[in-house]
């Protein structure tokens, strides 16, 4: 059959290459070009996946009427305007995360969305892996009740990346916050069914990158000129009375789990019911008539694909059978106002009222 959806990437040097073999397995999209700033990114990249419509300027993809979603894969703070060409363009846009790196820019991606009538998805790969699917799916029978608690981190132990489009503010606005927070407080809000954030305290801060001789395991000595946090924390309300704690950081001095040599991500979700733990996917719970402690842990959470793969076969998938799009952009607006609100927090010292 032929795939009826046409792909142009735009930034293809980087985390792109994580998203080539979700469109080679989707049934329904193929990538047909590319676009980078970078020509030995962009010639080294089409002649691996054998693309032939190379170009240095994003408007020859996003005007181009062949051309179906535009893919967006470059640093986060040309998410925006892209994003936003594209849909009035006429294009569906797979965007990766931060959607944006501020929630008015999330908002008026939001409004191209619906005067466009295309799809607007952020990238959160982890929602598409084996063990997310199993866990959000029992959640959803009701097993912890009410959640009312929440603790979530994602830490690393000197492992920052050390590229421009990660560690300058003119590329990225934020660091570990804005990198890496953006998946940790997706997966937990999803989870939990994505109450109402209303209030954050929080900080942001660069203890460790500056010092003498610090390195990245991922390239080497930390650039002096990085202008954003390596750490940040979080206490988050919501409308419904639940709370959250947010960790995350690129160097924290943490001892990391055997198995995950890089960071420790996890996350703990506390219901009147019962709590579960997120990666293990493990349920914990009482019988309050018995006195009974009980743990179980879910078996069947196999993935079908590798996340990053998953997420563009669904994207692509939504759009053919005109089905829910995976990740609403809605979603990513609450993710960016409790993110912005840490950003805030830090440099009020206080804590913020959300919008």
């Amino acid at each position: 059959m032929a795939k009826s959806l046409k792909v142009g990437v735009i930034g293809v040097g980087g985390i792109a290459s994580t998203h080539m073999p979700g469109w080679a397995q989707s049934e329904y999209a193929e990538v047909v070009g590319g676009c980078d700033v970078s020509d030995y990114s962009l010639q080294r990249w089409g002649k691996q996946h054998g693309i032939e419509r190379l170009t240095a300027k994003a408007d020859d993809l996003i005007n181009d009427p062949d051309i179906d979603i535009i893919d967006i894969c470059t640093p986060n703070n040309y998410h925006a305007p892209l994003t936003i060409a594209a849909l009035n363009a006429g294009k569906h846009v797979l965007c990766e995360k931060p959607l944006a790196p501020s929630p008015d820019e999330i908002r008026q991606m939001i409004a191209a969305r619906d005067a466009s009538g295309k799809r607007l998805m952020t990238a959160q790969h982890f929602r598409f892996s084996g063990t997310a699917k199993a866990l959000k799916a029992e959640l959803e029978t009701g097993v912890l009740g009410s959640i009312y608690h929440a603790r979530s981190w994602m830490l690393r132990r000197a492992a920052a990346p050390t590229r421009p489009g990660f560690i300058l503010k003119e590329h990225a606005t934020g660091g570990a916050c804005i990198d890496i927070g953006v998946h940790i407080l997706d997966l937990t809000l999803w989870f939990m069914g994505n109450p109402k954030p209303v209030s954050v305290t929080g900080v942001a801060r660069t203890e460790l990158a500056h010092q003498d001789g610090a390195f990245s395991i991922w390239g080497g000595k930390i650039p002096q000129e990085m202008n954003v946090e390596e750490f940040a924390s979080a206490f988050v309300r919501f409308e419904n009375g639940a709370t959250l704690i947010l960790e995350v950081s690129w160097l924290l001095h943490h001892n990391l789990p055997p198995d995950a040599p890089v960071e420790d991500m996890q996350m703990w979700l506390y219901g009147t019911k019962g709590g579960s733990q997120w990666p293990k996917c493990e349920i914990v719970s009482s019988n309050y008539a018995t006195q009974q402690l009980y743990n179980r842990t879910l078996l069947r959470r196999q993935d079908v694909h590798e996340a990053h793969m998953q997420e563009c076969i669904e994207f692509a998938e939504a759009i053919a059978t005109d089905a829910p799009t995976p990740v609403p952009a809605e979603h990513s607006l609450q993710v960016l106002t409790i993110l912005d609100g840490i950003y805030r927090s830090q440099a009020s010292g206080a804590e913020v009222r959300l919008d």
